[in-house]
């Protein structure tokens, strides 16, 4: 579920790359949920024709996923109607096109990430718009066979059914409450994942440029096709009219190509759980793990996969020996790290996998230590820290007593923490009632209200058993109040996403400002720019660009608590 300042992030993203009709209808489906056609007017106050231009835009750039389902119409009867879900993380995911390409053009080559950069300008082609920037034959085998690289290494796929169906027994009820409830959500599938999985090709399909008759599909175009004498802007926005029903159908089946943002989120968490190691632990562990799971990236069956697939001794030695880094390990150098990483041989066949989630929950944590570091101080972190590790409630004198903070000032961290959500506290009340008797010059005592936990911070006051003891100092009837405290991991986690979406936004919109703020600078031609106004300039431009690495940076963690 998208967080606040989540919605208003993607929406600004949005607005920047679309306009305000555009953001004015995702806005409404970030907000609402899934919405008809009729909705959507009701809600934006739109025309018809703009919503329909807007969803359309949407649907191009795969942000939004259209499906059908059967509801109860006013006469009783069942009618099927066509939604539109949005789609948060891939609107997210056009903040990350600079770092897609870097990938492809490291991992492949020039040509691949010349491909994937229409790709991602354009939301989705057919394979004959991409060949369409190659005019000669010789240049069309290349792209052919760079398209052909992308396809084998998943980073491009075909786009998924227009407009699937979905049973309305699978539309999850969004009335369930409670914390029985919350667990059920947690395990089953959200709306938005079984939509997409209807939509889904097999991957036998999905990564394949042969249609189901064994040939390439645009071998089967004709010549004399009309669309061959549209251009590609042209022919991509009739491609996304002809997926709609509600916007006209097309019983000729045309094959769309997009980037396939779910293999580069897949590579990107394989390089953060690769670099916390190397730095948590050695470069030798570091590289067996990237040999490990670069052998078996397309085995997963989803990006947030617990654990890497199984493999034998002797096949993760053969992947770590493929690299440079690799060769210099022993057998018996690759075993230690294994046991560094954690795992441990499974059963009789001597195979071995990693814990993945356990990589990223230590990535996690400490990323808000880092954060309570900077932002409250080293005692902070001390207190924050042990919390993390303890995850039970401990009472503020026993915090300070752990962390050697002093008992006055603890309190005022542990407030300050807490009013800015980052620890969740309860309050507890005991009435204390002694009874006593005298006898001779001591004092027999029952505690008849004792307290369920350790009282601290009493001098005044010793407790003993429920039996009579002896006491020297007794105290009538007291009442007394501590504060327990607690790291509450799944509320804080949400509560530190919100506020890197509220950052991520804050970047985004300082960086347009100072744009806006030197637009009749921008426009003076280089030889004209001389100098103050040269060096207004590279202040300008030195400024954009830190700030555009800062929201990079920050999209790094983004990711670690959103997408890994």
């Amino acid at each position: 579920m998208a967080t606040p300042y989540g919605i208003k992030f993607a929406v600004h993203l949005i607005t920047s790359h679309f306009g305000n009709l555009v953001a004015n209808v995702c806005e409404n489906l970030l907000r609402k949920g899934p919405l008809t056609l009729q909705q959507l007017i009701r809600f934006t106050e739109l025309t018809p024709l703009q919503i329909k231009n807007s969803l359309l835009i949407l649907i191009q750039h795969n942000c939004v996923q259209p499906f059908s389902s059967e509801q109860i119409g006013a006469g009783g009867n069942e009618v099927k109607v066509t939604q539109y879900l949005v789609l948060f993380d891939n609107i997210l995911h056009r903040l990350r096109f600079p770092k897609f390409l870097e990938i492809v053009s490291e991992e492949l080559d020039k040509n691949c990430g010349e491909i994937l950069e229409g790709l991602l300008q354009h939301g989705r082609l057919t394979l004959e718009q991409i060949y369409e920037r190659a005019r000669d034959n010789a240049v069309q085998d290349a792209v052919r066979e760079s398209f052909q690289k992308l396809l084998n290494s998943r980073f491009v796929e075909r786009c998924p059914a227009p407009e699937p169906f979905v049973e309305p027994s699978t539309i999850k009820s969004s009335n369930k409450r409670g914390a029985k409830s919350a667990k059920l959500d947690e395990v089953s599938e959200t709306e938005e994942q079984r939509v997409l999985a209807a939509a889904a090709s097999l991957d036998t399909l999905r990564f394949s440029i042969l249609t189901p008759s064994g040939t390439e599909f645009d071998e089967d175009k004709k010549d004399g096709d009309s669309s061959s004498s549209m251009g590609v802007g042209e022919k991509r926005k009739h491609g996304a009219a002809d997926s709609d029903d509600a916007f006209g159908s097309n019983e000729n089946e045309v094959i769309l190509w997009r980037a396939n943002f779910e293999e580069f989120t897949r590579y990107l968490r394989h390089k953060a759980c690769i670099e916390n190691v190397r730095a948590r632990l050695d470069v030798g562990a570091a590289t067996v793990l990237k040999a490990m799971l670069d052998a078996t990236r397309s085995a997963e069956k989803k990006v947030k996969t617990e654990n890497s697939v199984s493999l034998s001794m002797d096949t993760i030695f053969e992947e770590v020996m493929k690299s440079e880094a690799g060769r210099s390990l022993t057998l018996d150098r690759v075993r230690a790290s294994l046991v560094q990483l954690g795992c441990s041989s499974s059963g009789t066949d001597d195979t071995y996998s990693i814990d993945l989630k356990q990589i990223i929950e230590l990535a996690q944590k400490e990323e808000v230590e880092s954060i309570v570091l900077r932002r409250y101080g080293r005692d902070a972190y001390r207190m924050f820290r042990l919390l993390s590790k303890a995850g039970l409630l401990q009472e503020t004198d026993k915090i300070a007593d752990m962390t050697f903070v002093e008992k006055k000032e603890a309190p005022k961290i542990l407030g300050k923490l807490w009013k800015d959500e980052y620890l969740h506290m309860e309050v507890e009340y005991f009435n204390l009632l002694i009874k006593f008797t005298l006898s001779s010059n001591m004092a027999i005592c029952d505690v008849v209200d004792k307290p369920r936990l350790t009282l601290s911070g009493m001098s005044d006051l010793v407790l003993m058993d429920q039996n009579k003891e002896i006491v020297n100092k007794f105290v009538v009837d007291r009442n007394t109040t501590f504060y327990l405290w607690k790291v509450n991991k799944p509320i804080l986690w949400q509560h530190v996403l919100d506020e890197m979406y509220h950052a991520a936004l804050n970047l985004s919109l300082r960086v347009i400002h100072e744009l806006d703020q030197k637009k009749e600078l921008l426009t003076i031609p280089p030889e004209k720019r001389t100098g103050p106004l040269e060096k207004e300039f590279k202040r300008l431009k030195n400024a954009k660009f830190f700030l555009e690495s800062s929201l990079m940076k920050l999209d790094d963690a983004l990711m670690l608590f959103r997408h890994f």
